[in-house]
């Protein structure tokens, strides 16, 4: 309730002028209408200038102040001048219109701005200003930006968590969907991160906090989306640049319909083709593109970040909108990135403790998904003496540990460092870990991945879309092809290094000078990333590397994200072109109609003020999400464009 009225209190002071002013025209017209008395004259005139004041006046300042800097060919300027103008000859109610409907359109735009703000502030500032902080026996309030790493919290049921940390408890269920939009629950358990923005739902919990407040992925993806306003589309650059022109253009044409027919019309009467000059400024505001084409992509923006899709740019909705091919990587992006251990095989000559030991001092120097399934396996460890510890991209880790010099990786390690072994078991299901220490083979470990729930459903739909698919991966080319075979996958490569992504993704941009887009989930897919036409990040809130790099992260790591920021890319797309192809066309035939006499300045108005209205309207339809997600519609049809 108290937010209800606060809000209700905030634009109070910009309907007040509104109101009065309708209070005062209307009834002015009435009594003019009516033929009353006393209503004529000077009479009249200080009716109807008291009725221009509150809201003609603002724009009149906004016209003297930007004429003072420079800038003199606003739509201030052109509103104040077809408005006095139109006193000027006596036609007091349209020149009070002029302003009111130009504040009333002013008006319902920052009431979309600030609908399509509160999308994305209240999706991902989530963060609360204090914790719960233990220490010894007791509890601490403290503000959440003195918290330092390493700090004990407590988090109680239907508490927000405001900081990165690992949990300590044993379980607890947390509410995501204000970070991906998903609202089932999260179960999570002891050692799994728990991010800022978590709601804990039922189980006191106790976290240990990894980062500082201003370093949670929380803050760094609002200032993302903060930062993504002042990327600016192609579209809406060029309609900047040509407002910039139009305008002038549109101001010299008034003043020669005013001026010219003195050479050629007779009786030429001034005050009639003043009135037409008139009419045409008013008509030639481009307040309707000038406003609804930012706000256009400002609202695709927020609309995306309602579904947990961040966009760094209303440029990117563009690319997404074009996009003819999307690339994906394998392992965390068309998997769920989540192995497990099948088969341990141990040589004879070794312990099979001793060496999965090792294995998992070294796989705990690494963050792949393989190192943290083979070190989740194998539990606690010895603490080893673990040193120079290397992770060759696109191979495996090498180091030294207790004085013996460890490898585990692919078969292609090996053959780096001339290690012979017996021949590898090919099985197209798993990934397998090749294992030597000293340079003698010591044995293997094969993990399985799964495919994520939604990997065919999405494929699907790209493909109704049109668009082509491809899969690049470091893995062996066996388990890479009976993924793309099992999701229907236009092509795939297997055995890639980094560089070799890279060199793919150039060749399949210019096979067909295609607008393309990479999906990775690491810092080993930023090179990819970087060359793509549109970098796509899935699990943007476990990976600093893709919210950095990427231009579009996926918070609820789910492909069915892709298409759906196709969708909004082109939803919005075509929202954009909607408005100004209805701005442009009503403009210009009430221009003709207004130079030809034809046209008032009540019709002027809604040229100007109506058109920005319906502009607006139409641009807010981008927050409605029956309107945007596909599946509302058909789940594997294809988004319109």
């Amino acid at each position: 309730m108290h937010e209800h009225t606060t809000h209700k209190q905030a634009y109070l002071p910009a309907l007040l002028p509104i109101a009065l002013c309708i209070i005062l025209l209307s009834s002015g017209m009435i009594f003019r209408y009516l033929n009353i008395g006393f209503f004529s004259g000077i009479v009249e005139v200080i009716w109807f200038a008291v009725a221009y004041l509150p809201v003609g006046l603002p724009v009149v300042k906004e016209a003297v102040e930007y004429c003072s800097k420079g800038d003199i060919f606003t739509e201030f300027l052109l509103m104040a001048v077809a408005s006095i103008g139109a006193f000027a000859i006596g036609e007091y109610p349209e020149a009070v219109a002029v302003m009111l409907f130009y504040a009333a359109g002013e008006f319902f735009q920052q009431l979309a701005v600030n609908r399509a703000q509160a999308n994305i502030q209240g999706l991902i500032d989530q963060r609360p200003d204090t914790v719960h902080v233990i220490d010894g026996n007791s509890n601490r309030t403290v503000q959440a930006k003195e918290v330092v790493t390493g700090s004990i919290i407590q988090l109680k049921p239907g508490e927000k968590l405001a900081l990165d940390g690992v949990l300590l408890s044993a379980h607890a269920p947390f509410d995501t969907s204000a970070l991906t939009g998903e609202s089932k629950p999260d179960n999570k358990k002891q050692g799994d991160a728990v991010l800022a923005g978590m709601i804990n739902l039922n189980t006191p919990a106790t976290i240990r906090v990894t980062a500082a407040y201003e370093d949670s992925k929380l803050s760094r993806i609002l200032q993302l989306v903060q930062d993504a306003t002042a990327q600016k589309a192609p579209t809406e650059l060029f309609i900047r640049k040509f407002a910039h022109y139009y305008t002038p253009s549109v101001a010299g044409i008034a003043v020669l319909i005013c001026v010219l027919p003195l050479l050629f019309v007779s009786p030429y009467i001034f005050s009639e083709w003043l009135y037409r000059g008139l009419i045409f400024l008013v008509i030639s505001c481009p307040c309707a593109l000038v406003i609804s084409v930012p706000l256009s992509y400002f609202g695709g923006i927020g609309a995306a970040s309602r579904r947990g899709i961040l966009f760094k740019g209303s440029n990117y909705l563009d690319i997404m909108a074009s996009v003819q091919h999307v690339v994906m990587d394998k392992t965390g992006t068309l998997t769920q990135g989540v192995f497990k251990v099948k088969e341990i095989v141990i040589q004879q000559g070794f312990e099979q403790a001793d060496v999965l030991s090792l294995v998992s001092s070294l796989e705990s120097h690494s963050t792949h998904p393989i190192a943290t399934a083979i070190t989740a396996y194998t539990g606690k460890h010895p603490d080893l003496q673990v040193e120079n510890v290397e992770e060759i991209a696109g191979y495996g880790l090498k180091g030294i540990i207790s004085g013996k010099e460890i490898l585990a990786g692919n078969h292609k390690l090996l053959d780096c460092y001339a290690i012979p072994y017996r021949v590898l078991p090919e099985n197209d299901s798993d990934t397998l870990v090749a294992i030597a220490i000293d340079g003698i083979f010591a044995g293997y470990i094969t993990l399985g991945d799964e495919l994520k729930t939604d990997a065919l459903t999405t494929i699907q739909r790209l493909k109704q879309c049109g668009i082509r698919t491809s899969m690049l991966s470091g893995d062996k080319d066996t388990v890479v092809q009976r993924v793309a075979a099992s999701l229907g996958i236009d092509h795939a490569y297997g055995n890639l290094l980094p560089e070799d992504k890279v060199t793919q993704m150039i060749t399949i941009k210019q096979q067909r000078n295609e607008t393309v887009a990479f999906v990775g989930d690491g810092i080993n897919d930023a090179p990819v990333i970087a060359v793509s036409d549109a970098g796509i990040a899935m699990g943007g809130l476990g990976s600093d590397a893709a919210i950095e790099i990427a231009d579009i992260v996926i918070q609820n790591d789910e492909l069915s994200g892709i298409p759906v920021a196709i969708h909004i890319g082109k939803a919005t797309r075509r929202i954009v072109w909607q408005n100004i192809i209805l701005a442009l066309g009503i403009k210009f035939t009430v221009l003709i109609l207004g130079a030809t006499g034809i046209a008032n300045m009540w019709e002027a108005v809604f040229a100007d003020v109506g058109v920005t209205f319906l502009a607006i309207l139409n641009a807010m339809r981008l927050l409605s999400t029956s309107s945007l997600h596909p599946a509302t519609q058909n789940p594997t049809a294809c988004a319109p464009d």
